[in-house]
């Protein structure tokens, strides 16, 4: 089951198109550093930027470079129920482990309509499906009822979970009868979370801080959770700076100070203020990562 550490993987350019040399540096040093499993194409890999044919070299150059070693998990998501299943057909085809989908957004789908997404995206696929719930985002929030109803489908394996409410994994986990992977799509609960049912995050900040979160995870693991406690208040300054302006302007910026990539996003990201920067640098210093 994919659990522990998971990075949602920033997009690196340079001269405004895909890197290309970057995105392989930093899958190596993502294994090196501990991380379970690498999510490119999400919200924070700039998916909704990026055309067909980047989005699918993207995945493929991650699936290449971790080279069975961790987990794969491709962004494959759309609120267009043909789009979706496309998508997942070409993450099927270049090799990845699992697909993440998030929920229909801008449709404001009922709760029939998502599972009816959800059932006709998993008919299509041949590899496994994470669920991603975060209503901030699309409006449209995943009931605990439809989430255990679209969990019944048998390549359904898990939920990334950004709804901030931790009673999720208990109230999912009392109606879903099988092993499933209940992962954290927020840092700041991530530890939280993990102590309410969950198993993993699919973290922004372990962009910049993998062993870290990938040594916070393995704590919740083994339930020492006043070990997993402690990392997780060094690191919520970097949490916190990380989001005080829209992600991935953040994150790119801090990955940036590592030497791994440019800080640019495409539009309408726009870059940090000084201030933000300030924050960030003050914020990794502090953890001894620059």
């Amino acid at each position: 089951m994919i659990r522990g550490s998971l990075v949602a993987l920033v997009t690196p350019f340079r001269n405004q198109e895909i890197d290309e040399v970057a995105i392989r540096k930093m899958v190596r040093w993502h294994i090196g550093q501990g991380t379970d499993g690498i999510v490119p194409m999400g919200t924070t890999g700039e998916s909704a930027t990026l055309n067909v044919k980047e989005h699918t070299r993207v995945t493929e150059i991650v699936v290449e470079e971790t080279a069975g070693r961790i987990p794969v998990v491709a962004g494959a998501g759309s609120n267009d129920t043909r789009s979706a299943i496309e998508n997942n057909d070409r993450a099927q085809t270049v090799g990845a482990d699992a697909a993440l989908h998030v929920a229909g957004y801008y449709n404001r789908p009922s709760q029939e309509g998502l599972f009816r997404h959800f059932e006709a995206v998993h008919a299509a696929s041949s590899i496994p499906i994470i669920i991603y719930n975060i209503p901030p985002r699309v409006i449209v929030d995943i009931l605990p009822e439809t989430m255990a109803r679209i969990a019944a489908l048998p390549r359904v394996v898990g939920v990334k979970d950004a709804t901030g409410d931790l009673t999720r994994p208990i109230l999912e986990g009392l109606q879903i009868d099988k092993d499933f992977a209940f992962l954290s799509g927020e840092d700041g609960t991530a530890v939280s979370y993990n102590a309410a049912g969950g198993n993993g995050c699919i973290s922004v900040t372990a962009n910049v801080a993998p062993a870290m979160c990938s040594k916070m995870q393995a704590a919740c693991g083994d339930g020492d959770f006043a070990e997993a406690a402690r990392i997780q208040e060094r690191l919520m300054p970097l949490h916190m700076a990380l989001f005080t302006e829209p992600s991935p302007a953040g994150v790119k910026y801090a990955v940036s100070l590592l030497g791994l990539c440019e800080e640019f996003c495409r539009l309408p990201i726009v870059p940090l203020s000084d201030g933000t920067k300030s924050a960030i640098h003050e914020a990794m210093s502090e953890l001894g990562l620059i």
